[in-house]
C-alpha cells in the first residue's frame, strides 16, 4: 500500500504539520499527523497536500465544452490537471432537443466515471437575469418536459438551477426534489418573499450568489439575503476577482461560514486558452485580458478560472494562515460534496475515495491523485 507523507496535510478540517496517508487501491486505509508508520513511497518537502477540488459548476474548460459530446473527457482532463477531482458538467440552456442530447451524453460520461453527474443551468431561468443564456430559448419548467429530462439523465442529473417566479416552478421543485436533484436558485429576478418560498419547498442552492439575480435593496431584498438567511442553503460563489468584490467574498464567509460556501469556477472552454472569441451554447462569448464577456456587451459569461487559482484567493481569508488553509478546503471540497449528497470524498479521511492534490509553497499544483491514481 503507498504511502505518502508531506510536509502539511489537511487531514479531516485539520492542518497536520507534517502527515501522512496510506492509500489501498482507490481509497485511504490510513491517515494521521506526525512521522508516517514506515519509510514513505512518495515524500513531499515543502507541500500541503488537499483533498481533491470538487467543481459543482463548470462548463468546460482548455479549449473543450461539456457541452459537446466529444469534448467532454478533455474538459475534463484539463480541471482534473488543475486539482479539480469531481466535476458536476454543467449544461447550458438550449432547445429541447439539444438538451436532451446533451443530458444523455453527459449521462454517459457519468457512467463511465469522467464525471460525476449533470448539473442543468436552464433552460427555466428569468430573461431579465438570463446572463449569458439564450433569452430565445427560455421557458417555464412544464411537466413535460422536466420527466423527459429526468429520463434522459437516468440518475445522472445531480443539481438544476431555475428561477423560482417562472410558472410552473413550484411544481418543478418538489418533482426534482422527489427524485433527488439539488434545486439551486438563480438567473433570477425573484423577490424575497418568493425564494421563501422555493426554499421551503426544497430548494438548497443559490446558484452563484449576486451574479444574474435581483440586487438586494433595503425595502426589496430580493433572492440574495433569503438564501444567505436559511441555514440549510449552500451558496456558490466565484472569487475570481471578476464576478464578485473581494470584500463581498470576505463578508459572506464572513457571515454564513465556509461550511455553507461553495466556490465554483463556473468556467467556460476558454479556461486555459488565449483570449478570442468562443461559443457558450447559442451565445458568441469574447474573451479579452481574461475576462468573458457575451458577444458586443458588458455581460460576464462564465469565467476563464481553475479551482487551485480560486483556492489561492480563498486560502487568504483570514490572519490564521492554518485556520485560512482549513476554510479554504472546506469551501473546495467539503462543502460541495455536501451541498450534492456525494459521498466519500470532499476530504482525507479513512474509507473516503484517495482524492487528492499536491501544492507547492506558492499553492500552484505539483501532482494530482484520483481515485488511488496519480493523473
Amino acid at each position: 500500500m503507498p504511502l505518502i507523507r508531506a510536509d502539511a496535510i489537511v487531514l479531516d478540517g485539520q492542518v497536520c504539520r507534517p502527515g501522512w496517508l496510506e492509500i489501498a487501491g482507490a481509497r485511504i486505509a490510513a491517515c494521521g499527523s506526525g512521522a508516517p508508520p514506515g519509510q514513505p513511497d512518495r515524500d513531499f518537502l515543502d507541500c500541503l497536500v488537499v483533498p481533491g477540488f470538487i467543481d459543482m459548476h463548470v462548463h468546460g474548460g482548455g479549449g473543450n465544452s461539456y457541452l459537446e459530446a466529444e469534448q467532454i473527457a478533455g474538459a475534463a482532463l484539463f480541471h482534473r490537471r488543475h486539482g479539480t477531482t469531481t466535476t458536476l458538467a454543467s449544461l447550458v440552456t438550449a432547445a429541447p432537443d439539444e438538451l436532451i442530447a446533451g443530458v444523455r451524453a453527459l449521462a454517459d460520461a457519468t457512467r463511465f466515471g469522467v464525471v460525476a453527474g449533470i448539473h442543468l443551468e436552464g433552460p427555466w431561468l428569468s430573461v431579465a437575469r438570463c446572463g449569458a443564456h439564450d433569452p430565445a430559448q427560455l421557458r417555464d419548467p412544464e411537466p413535460a418536459e422536466v420527466d423527459d429530462v429526468l429520463a434522459a439523465g437516468d440518475g445522472t442529473i445531480r443539481m438544476v438551477t431555475l428561477a423560482p417566479e417562472r410558472p410552473g416552478s413550484s411544481e418543478a421543485i418538489r418533482r426534482f426534489v422527489d427524485a433527488g436533484v439539488v434545486v439551486a436558485l438563480g438567473h433570477t429576478d425573484a423577490t424575497y418573499e418568493r425564494t421563501q418560498q422555493a426554499i421551503a419547498l426544497g430548494a438548497r442552492v443559490g446558484t452563484h450568489l449576486f451574479n444574474a439575480m435581483r440586487p438586494l435593496h433595503h425595502r426589496e431584498p430580493g433572492p440574495a439575503l433569503a438564501l444567505l438567511e436559511s441555514p440549510d442553503v449552500t451558496v456558490e460563489l466565484i472569487p475570481d476577482g471578476v464576478h464578485l468584490h473581494p470584500a463581498a467574498v470576505h463578508a459572506v464567509v464572513r457571515a454564513v461560514g465556509p461550511d455553507r460556501v461553495a466556490v465554483i469556477t463556473d468556467a467556460i472552454a476558454a479556461a486555459g486558452r488565449e483570449d478570442g472569441s468562443y461559443q457558450l451554447g447559442a451565445v458568441q462569448v469574447d474573451v479579452a485580458a481574461g475576462v468573458a464577456r457575451v458577444h458586443a456587451t458588458s455581460t460576464i459569461a462564465g469565467s476563464t478560472a481553475t479551482m487551485d487559482q480560486l483556492f489561492r484567493t480563498v486560502s487568504r481569508l483570514g490572519p490564521d494562515a492554518d485556520a485560512a488553509l482549513a476554510a479554504a478546503v472546506q469551501m473546495t471540497s467539503t462543502t460541495p460534496a455536501r451541498a450534492l449528497g456525494l459521498r466519500e470524498v470532499g476530504a482525507l479521511q479513512v474509507g473516503y475515495d484517495a482524492n487528492l492534490v499536491v501544492l507547492d509553497r506558492e499553492l500552484r499544483v505539483t501532482a494530482v491523485m484520483a481515485q488511488g491514481a496519480w493523473r
